[in-house]
């Protein structure tokens, strides 16, 4: 017999009875999606500790590393959120126009902190940047929420909405990349990653260099083999059910359901695909199948179409994969009412900034917005504090 889905807002009485169901209330950041079975919630609350956990040098951390816990950097408002660090990321763009991410100087992202065994070995206290660098770009912390839901929208509803050669001339032409094996990307700032679990097992070694079955090895610092004693834990420094509980947290994190609507953010709405902001933030995808039957078949308020646009020279920084320096894809806008830096660097403190330095493919649509009289672009700022 399968088990009821378990309603992730039913509050218990300790020592009582009475059980108050509160399953009409909105979805707030942190919260697990609606439907989950009980053996699935319970997973989604260890995987979190799992999230939380700060690891030292003893048990995994570095030698290398950005941060000693995913909590670390999602932090708010709640675990799963965005933060406040900046990393620094470098590629380099060979003559011929092929990008190279680094990997074997330890690109493309570059750690900011050492352990003490490291600095001692090598007198460093961060991972230094190859010569071969051409650029270096910089990328705040985004928000997790959703994300489950956006891994599970099919490649081809995301193919369905790409025109590379802008073939209905308007002005839009949102290409999809490709990971290195030719697999659909469409995780991180520039769409590399095809699927989540890879970002998250990623994450582990990029972020805080503790190892798990998926990436079991760290063997170099810029390209040098690592010195010896410098990374006590053996490998791999993560179980594979704790890396499948992190993974399960991060993806059953529901998208927040939006504040409610003033007069003035419903106009807001009406003016964001007025302008043509709707254009690449689309308003909804709709997932397919998933192992979760809580995240099949969904409509998701994911307002990104994943795929790849050209932004212009002012915003553009690496190249990665098949994505040009000045082409990122379209970030989700799910959360973005607790942000409190815009774009993928966090150079624009506020949302109306950060349209004001969209171009290339967004040029139309941002001179749409700085059109619009100071009550409209007002309205269309307060929609978007509404997600």
């Amino acid at each position: 017999m399968s088990r009821a889905p378990l309603s992730p807002c039913i509050a218990v009485l300790v020592g009582a009875a009475l059980v108050a169901s509160a399953c009409s209330r909105p979805l707030l950041p942190g919260d697990p999606v609606r439907g989950l079975t009980r053996e699935e919630r319970t997973r989604f609350e260890r995987g979190r500790a799992v999230f939380d956990s700060v690891f030292t040098a003893a048990n995994g951390l570095g030698p290398l590393f950005n941060a000693p816990s995913c909590g670390e950097c999602h932090e708010a408002p709640v675990p799963g959120g965005s933060g406040d660090e900046v990393e620094e990321h470098a590629t380099a763009s060979g003559a011929d126009g092929a990008c190279d991410p680094l990997v074997e100087f330890g690109g493309f992202v570059f750690q900011q902190h050492a352990t003490p065994a490291l600095t001692a070995a090598l007198g460093i206290d961060r991972e230094p940047l190859p010569a071969q660098a051409t650029t270096v770009g910089h990328r705040t912390t985004p928000v997790l929420f959703g994300r489950g839901l956006l891994d599970a929208v099919p490649d081809s509803v995301i193919l369905a909405y790409a025109d590379p050669d802008d073939r209905n001339h308007d002005g839009i032409s949102g290409r999809a990349n490709r990971f290195f094996d030719g697999r659909l990307g469409r995780f991180g700032r520039k769409a590399l990653v095809p699927t989540l679990r890879e970002f998250n097992d990623g994450a582990f070694v990029i972020e805080m260099g503790v190892t798990n079955p998926a990436v079991p090895t760290e063997e170099t610092v810029g390209g040098r083999p690592l010195p010896a004693g410098v990374d006590p834990a053996p490998d791999p420094e993560l179980t594979e059910e704790a890396a499948e509980l992190a993974d399960t947290f991060v993806r059953l994190l529901a998208p927040p359901t939006p504040l409610k609507a003033s007069r003035a953010a419903r106009r807001g709405r009406g003016l964001f695909s007025r302008i043509g902001c709707s254009a690449c933030h689309m308003p909804t995808l709709v997932t397919g199948e998933a192992p979760i039957a809580a995240l099949r078949h969904k409509k998701v308020a994911a307002y990104t179409d994943l795929l790849l646009h050209d932004l212009g020279p002012t915003l553009g920084d690496i190249c990665l994969g098949l994505a040009t320096p000045t082409e990122f894809r379209t970030e989700p806008l799910l959360g973005l009412r607790s942000a409190q830096s815009f774009l993928h660097d966090g150079r624009a403190a506020t949302p109306e900034a950060a349209i004001e330095l969209h171009g290339g493919e967004a040029t139309a649509a941002r001179d749409r917005f700085t059109a619009l009289s100071a009550y409209d672009r007002a309205a269309l700022i307060a929609f978007l504090r509404t997600l």
